[in-house]
Order: structure tokens, then C-alpha cells, then sequence
């Protein structure tokens, strides 16, 4: 997986509440493991009035939030079923970071195992952004894992926020489960040494 640092990019405000992951990774883009073409689904009901038919007033179908980075959330955002399409799809869109008060767990999780920070602000924060967001002189921001910060560029304003400690050490370092893992090989083959030193009985000797 690819590390992430930071990203500056155009954020685009998606204030509804509650979007599950049924609305945002649709049933009939759940036919296999392969993620091309789950940009296409993403959000597909709220996107497309029919297939190939953009809705025309839909955030990201518009200029400059098409080519948006960052997605600013409403409240509870990922809730619903477990489906990991769901990020597969916002990735494969370019979104590479999601901001909102509060997100599904099991989404939040996925957004973590796929390179890309749920990142959960006080609401206040969060509905600063979102009016920024809304103008397209003022869009662009910056966020930075290493700093835990959000810089808005029009305005020069830091915001902090918190971020679980080995969720960001996974983020910055690029590791899947495995890769984690094996970051304490070293460790577990002491422990297997030692096992088998005690219990030699479990490596064939006697």
C-alpha cells in the first residue's frame, strides 16, 4: 500500500447525513474483487440520474469538485453494511481522504486498511469546512498525517486534530496487516526459537 503523508488538493462538501454503504457502493457493483470501475459506483444513485446520465447539480459532476481529493462528510458517514467496495470505489474516484464528524466503524476501518485517513473533527470544524468548501475560490486544502493538521489555503488557518496512534503509524507507513506483522519478525522468531528450546517435543526432537 502507499504511504500516506499529506495531500493539497480540492475538498468537495457532501453534507447529507447517515449515507450508508449501500447508497454509497450500490448493490449491482458488487459482482467481484476487482476495483476497476468502482469509481463508476460510487455513490452511483446520487451521481447519475441513469447510467452515463451525470446529475448535473451533484457536487462531484461539477467544476472544480470533480477533480476533488478530499471529501467533507456529514455526520455518521459510512454507516451500514461492512462492504469494503465502498472505499474501493471513493479511492478509485481519487478521493484519498474523507473528513466528517463521525463515521460507520467497520468503514472507518476499511478507509484505514486502504490507505485513506478518516480523519473526525467537532462539528463546528467540520461545518467550517463545509462553507468554505461550497465556494470554488476558496476548496483547496492541505492535510498532513505526519503534523495532524488541516490547513485551509485561501486563509491560511491550522486546524489540529487527533488520530489513533497506530492508525496513522499504518497510514504513514504504507502497511497492510501483513506488512505490519512483519514488522516484528524479528521478535516472533526469538519467541519461536525459545518455544521450541522449551518444548522441543513441537520441532520433531527429542
Amino acid at each position: 500500500m502507499k504511504p500516506f503523508m499529506s495531500i493539497t488538493g480540492v475538498a468537495a462538501a457532501l453534507p447529507q447525513a447517515n449515507l450508508d454503504t449501500d447508497q454509497i457502493m450500490p448493490k449491482q457493483f458488487l459482482k467481484g474483487i476487482d476495483r476497476r470501475g468502482l469509481g463508476d459506483g460510487f455513490l452511483f444513485d446520487l451521481r447519475f440520474e441513469a447510467p452515463g446520465r451525470p446529475r448535473p447539480d451533484f457536487v462531484l459532476n461539477r467544476a472544480p469538485w470533480n477533480q476533488a481529493a478530499i471529501l467533507i462528510t456529514g455526520p455518521n458517514f459510512g454507516c451500514g453494511s461492512s462492504r469494503e467496495h465502498a472505499v474501493w470505489g471513493l479511492r478509485e474516484l481519487g478521493l484519498r481522504c474523507v473528513i466528517g464528524t463521525t463515521f460507520g466503524g467497520i468503514f472507518g476501518d476499511n478507509c484505514n486498511r486502504n490507505g485513506v485517513p478518516a480523519i473526525s473533527l467537532p462539528v463546528e470544524e467540520v461545518n467550517r469546512l463545509m462553507k468554505l468548501a461550497v465556494d470554488p475560490k476558496c476548496c483547496e486544502i492541505a492535510v498532513d498525517l505526519e503534523a495532524q493538521t488541516i490547513t485551509h489555503l485561501a486563509y491560511s488557518r491550522v486546524v489540529r486534530f487527533e488520530y489513533e496512534s497506530l492508525r496513522r503509524h499504518i497510514l504513514l507507513n504504507g502497511l497492510d496487516a501483513v506488512g505490519l506483522t512483519l514488522q516484528h519478525s524479528d521478535e516472533i522468531r526469538r519467541f519461536e526459537q525459545h518455544h521450541h528450546e522449551q518444548q522441543p517435543w513441537l520441532a520433531g526432537t527429542h
